[in-house]
């Protein structure tokens, strides 16, 4: 649990028709690549991460797994409760026998079935279903962002349910100064008539730009 702590902060939040993603990506040194924190599993479902990337890497694997052997039988997507009831029953195992380690991850998946989903994954085992969350690092700054804003997130359309999730991770970086930039933060975003689809880099620009907007109208009222 600690690990996941001390992992940087993602946040999630889900309207009536989409569910994204956003997470603050760490570079080792001015000289790396900052590393990566959201994955794709299948056209339907994503995760966040927040803890020791080479677990959810493991975990990630097996959640495609998963999907392509549903997929494979059924011929239908794997339902996402289900997939992340399969996560919680891998990670509970690895508490209870000895010569193994619990995963030092904490998961914040998002899929779309026959509506939107944003679920928490611990490494204890448990899973929660939630309208918005974050875990990580100074992540109780970003659940007090969500926790004043949730209850209009139902209706929101996706641009606007971005801006909100990226203002409430805003809230999480150690000072204000840092700041949200194309290179140290990404976005996930599914809905009904969008499958899951990893937003980074330049394409950030325009949900960055949006902030700044609302920044300098706020500045002149």
């Amino acid at each position: 649990m600690e690990a996941v702590k001390q992992g940087s902060c993602s946040v999630g939040a889900k309207s009536k028709t989409h569910a994204v993603v956003a997470t603050l990506m760490r570079s080792s040194s001015e000289l790396g690549s900052h590393q990566e924190k959201i994955f794709k599993i299948d056209n339907h479902v994503g995760v966040a991460i927040s803890g020791l990337c080479a677990d959810a890497r493991v975990i990630s694997k097996f959640m495609r797994q998963e999907c392509l052997n549903h997929t494979f039988v059924y011929d239908s997507p794997l339902p996402v409760e289900r997939l992340v009831s399969a996560v919680a029953d891998k990670s509970q195992i690895h508490t209870q026998r000895s010569g193994r380690r619990p995963y030092g991850v904490g998961f914040l998946v998002v899929g779309y079935d026959t509506k939107p989903h944003l679920l928490e994954t611990c490494p204890s085992g448990n899973y929660f279903d939630f309208k918005a969350q974050a875990i990580g690092a100074r992540a109780q700054s970003a659940k007090t962002y969500l926790e004043r804003h949730f209850e209009k997130f139902e209706n929101l359309t996706q641009d606007q349910l971005i801006k909100h999730t990226l203002l409430a991770l805003r809230e999480s970086l150690q000072t204000s100064a840092e700041g949200l930039t194309t290179q140290n933060c990404a976005l996930g975003v599914v809905g009904a008539d969008c499958p899951f689809k990893i937003i980074r880099g330049d394409a950030m620009k325009q949900y960055l730009d949006t902030l700044d907007a609302s920044e300098e109208m706020e500045a002149l009222d």
